[in-house]
């Protein structure tokens, strides 16, 4: 018998004439200080997100391409990435298409070992969706696709992320009953508060160190 058998063996073994302990987990404690109002959503989520150096914005379903065209030229920034067979990847393309002159859009549809070297050193911004978000957490719900893989908001110095407020949930244990994750946990959610950042041993703080040092969110208010 391994040593990884044996333990395991012990560990059950002293589980032999023991009961079980009832679950008394009280939902309240994890729900009830974390409640808000339609209207407390938003200012909740931005109050946290903003604190951390996340820049929000309040658009429409219909003006966030226009929004999203007019940030991109303030910042600068030469093209955007986007998930092309996406929704909002074809609006945005849409849009482009009326518009001559804005910022070059760039199509996520290589493997990445095609062009890995662009993707890192030449990519300034990128336009993903998101699954939600969580107002008592200030944080975003991140669902990477095949369409919309992760290095999409990883790699690019500047990530947009398109947040629909009626998406917005009060708190963690919601989200989990919502999408049912006790029985089964996606492989590959990502919850995200803000942009890259890190701090050295004195202490210094520096973003962009793992991922974005800019998070610009655009939430879609309701019509």
């Amino acid at each position: 018998m391994s040593a990884k058998q044996n333990i395991l063996a012990k560990l059950r073994n002293s589980l032999t004439g023991t009961t079980p302990v009832p679950d008394n987990f009280d939902i309240e404690l994890v729900t009830a200080p974390y409640t808000y109002t339609p209207e407390q959503r938003i200012p909740q989520l931005r109050k946290l997100m903003e604190a951390v150096h996340t820049e929000i914005h309040l658009t429409s379903a219909d003006g966030w391409p226009e929004l999203l065209a007019q940030l991109l030229q303030d910042r600068q920034l030469p093209s955007l990435l986007i998930a092309p067979t996406t929704l909002h990847g074809q609006r945005i393309t849409q849009h482009w298409a009326k518009n001559p002159g804005l910022p070059a859009l760039k199509a996520y549809e290589r493997p990445v070992e095609e062009w890995k070297a662009e993707l890192f050193n030449d990519t300034p911004a990128s336009l993903t969706t998101t699954l939600g978000a969580i107002a008592a957490t200030g944080s975003l719900i991140l669902w990477p696709t095949r369409e919309e893989p992760r290095l999409m908001s990883l790699v690019p110095p500047v990530h947009f992320a398109l947040l629909k407020a009626s998406e917005i949930r009060d708190n963690f244990y919601q989200v989990q009953q919502e999408f049912e994750w006790a029985q089964g946990m996606p492989t590959n959610a990502l919850l995200v508060s803000g942009p890259s950042k890190t701090a050295d041993i004195e202490q210094i703080l520096a973003y962009g160190a793992h991922g974005p040092k800019d998070l610009v969110v655009l939430i879609l208010e309701d019509q």
